[in-house]
């Protein structure tokens, strides 16, 4: 059995995905059911039980679930604007800490979401190096509260056994229901079959032309290749970088959008609301080197051909990974 937490979400459902074409349907989906979409994520899903947070931690603390092989603990308020710093610390601090510690009791193998807004304004660097963790300052409550677990589990020399995964900007199918924190692949999709055209922020910043906030944008099939790696190599251990390892801003975004859809750029600039102009990443590059010295070889999918084929096989027909 493996059991996936955040199982009906974008990066969960997409392993759930994965693990079904390699022929595992025995999996716990542990979710929430509170958006159409991750009903839809689900149903295109082979598994065995859904299982809701609540009930799942009971389970978990009592000692009461059944054997299993590996538990991928992707559930989490993902939300960069929740300011309640309470519910984050439960919701994404003690419930990480309470599966971490089930499954080193348990020897299940626990491979967790970090985030790659630990990282802040990027003033530190994007390296994924453990010895540096209490040198990054998050923007946000929710980086805050996925530091607090990474901080946690280091000073319980624990990292080495476990393996956390720090997300850069995913994007692709089955993102249908995350709402403003969709991809501006997604959101802009919908804004040029609209429109016709693509809103994009101004920059606030002298050093950055308008659109030309960097990121770097990972295709979600990447990032599952990626994580279901340490599903395959059990002894790698630590917290390792999830991204493309190139830089590409949202110019770059709206033009290859706009490619995919054979239509002509028409971008709109627009100014950045004052509440998030503090807490905006202008640039954020992940340096691939240490997953790539563990024995990742996988080819990373360029923005190009990431947008190309969510466009025309998934956008255009309607379609989510599964189906």
């Amino acid at each position: 059995m493996i059991i996936v937490t955040g199982g009906t979400g974008f990066i969960g459902s997409a392993i759930a995905c994965e693990l079904n074409r390699r022929g595992i349907d025995d999996l716990w989906i542990v979710d929430h059911l509170d958006h159409p979409e991750k009903e839809k994520n689900l149903a295109a899903l082979r598994h065995r039980e859904l299982v809701s947070a609540d009930r799942f931690l009971e389970a978990v603390k009592s000692r009461t679930l059944p054997p299993a092989q590996a538990l991928f603990h992707m559930g989490a308020c993902s939300s960069t604007t929740e300011t309640d710093r309470a519910f984050l610390r439960r919701n994404n601090f003690e419930y990480t800490r309470h599966l971490a510690e089930y499954c080193l009791a348990a020897g299940v193998r626990f491979i967790y979401a970090s985030s790659a807004a630990t990282y802040g304004n990027g003033e530190q660097g994007y390296e994924d190096d453990e010895s540096r963790l209490d040198t990054l300052r998050p923007l946000n409550p929710y980086g805050e509260s996925k530091q607090m677990f990474d901080l946690w589990a280091r000073e319980r020399k624990i990292l080495d056994r476990i393996a956390g995964l720090k997300y850069f900007n995913v994007y692709g199918p089955n993102e249908y229901h995350k709402g403003d924190m969709q991809s501006m692949a997604r959101k802009g999709f919908f804004q040029v079959s609209e429109t016709g055209k693509l809103r994009l922020f101004k920059s606030h910043r002298p050093d950055y032309a308008d659109g030309g906030q960097e990121r770097d944008f990972v295709y979600i099939k990447d990032a599952v290749a990626m994580t279901l790696f340490f599903l395959d190599r059990p002894a790698v251990g630590g917290i390792f970088n999830v991204g493309s390892g190139v830089a590409r801003n949202w110019n770059d975004v709206a033009r290859a959008l706009f490619h995919a859809m054979g239509k002509e750029p028409a971008i709109e600039y627009i100014d950045m609301p004052p509440s998030i102009r503090d807490q905006y990443q202008y640039h954020t590059c992940a340096p691939m080197g240490k997953i790539r010295s563990a024995g990742y070889t996988g080819p990373a999918t360029s923005l190009e051909d990431g947008i190309h084929d969510y466009v025309k096989h998934y956008l255009l027909p309607g379609k989510r990974l599964g189906e």
